[in-house]
């Protein structure tokens, strides 16, 4: 699992020795060798407001730096054709899911990016098993796939609020590693990113949002009935980040309590991927010097 704090801890190191932070970065999120799933994960012992020594200002040149070359690597990706990406956003409510969609994606080719989001299943896809629905959702081949939340939800519900059996939990784990691995096989490279805010920058949010009449519709009650199993919540997600980081679909946790650092982390680590996937453009079956536009 590519855990923050570490990358947080080199750019900060950098940053004192007036080093650039973006080779530590890299390093820190060597995605050409994830780490593997399993380690012990304490969210408590996680930082949620790291900057990594990066002042904002500079963040916010970086992010849109960065923007531009995801939207030149995105119609790399649609070009070519051969390979997709899926991301799926995880965390606890307000910590920026819609937010990261939007500062992150926005400059993308839209024909390009499919946004999906997963409430609580409907009437049909509780007929269905529970990779029913995600299975539908899949990025095409050239795509970007943004899951907003995902099948994660299926274990994390279930298990906070005790609605199955512990032994059919157990068999999600392994079907969500089975299933993902499948992806990676097909040529779907998954991203997984937990978006870590404290729960103090919870409760700011949530104030903001009944505040302010702009955001008010945001709010639902059930965001309150949510804080309430806080550490609950918390004890699952660091279940789910031990056992389902992968070495074909690694989990990232982005300490999302500053909007900027977390819009940032995200797009520079899918930045990285998307240049380690060394895409090129399709070559022309014919020769262009041959070819006359008609007057």
């Amino acid at each position: 699992m590519a855990a923050l704090s570490d990358a947080a801890e080199a750019v900060a190191k950098d940053a004192q020795a007036g080093r650039s932070p973006d080779a530590s970065l890299s390093a820190a999120f060597d995605l050409s060798a994830p780490k593997r799933g399993g380690a012990a994960v304490d969210l408590s012992e996680t930082g949620t407001a790291d900057t990594g020594g990066l002042a904002k200002t500079e963040g916010l040149r970086r992010t849109a730096k960065d923007a531009e070359k995801l939207d030149e690597l995105q119609q790399r990706l649609y070009a070519d054709g051969k390979r997709s990406v899926l991301i799926i956003l995880q965390g606890m409510d307000t910590s920026g899911k819609d937010g990261t969609i939007r500062h992150v994606f926005s400059a993308m080719t839209p024909q390009g990016v499919e946004v999906h989001s997963f409430k609580k299943p409907t009437p049909e896809e509780a007929k269905h098993g529970f990779l029913w629905r995600i299975r539908k959702a899949l990025p095409g081949k050239g795509k970007i796939g943004v899951f907003n939340r995902s099948h994660y939800e299926d274990i994390l519900v279930p298990t906070v609020y005790e609605t199955l059996p512990v032994e059919e939990i157990e068999k999600r784990y392994g079907s969500i590693n089975a299933f993902e691995k499948k992806l990676s096989e097909r040529g779907v490279v998954v991203l997984k990113f937990f978006l870590h805010i404290s729960k103090d920058e919870q409760k700011e949010r949530l104030q903001e949002r009944l505040d302010d009449p702009d955001k008010r519709w945001k709010f639902s009650p059930e965001d309150l009935k949510s804080r309430e199993h806080w550490d609950e919540l918390q004890a699952a997600y660091e279940k789910v980040l031990e056992r389902t980081s992968t070495p074909w679909a690694p989990w990232h946790i982005i300490p999302a309590d500053k909007k900027w650092y977390r819009n940032y982390l995200v797009g520079r680590i899918l930045r990285e991927t998307l240049e380690k996937m060394a895409l090129r453009y399709p070559q022309p079956d014919f020769d262009p010097k041959k070819i006359k536009i008609p007057d």
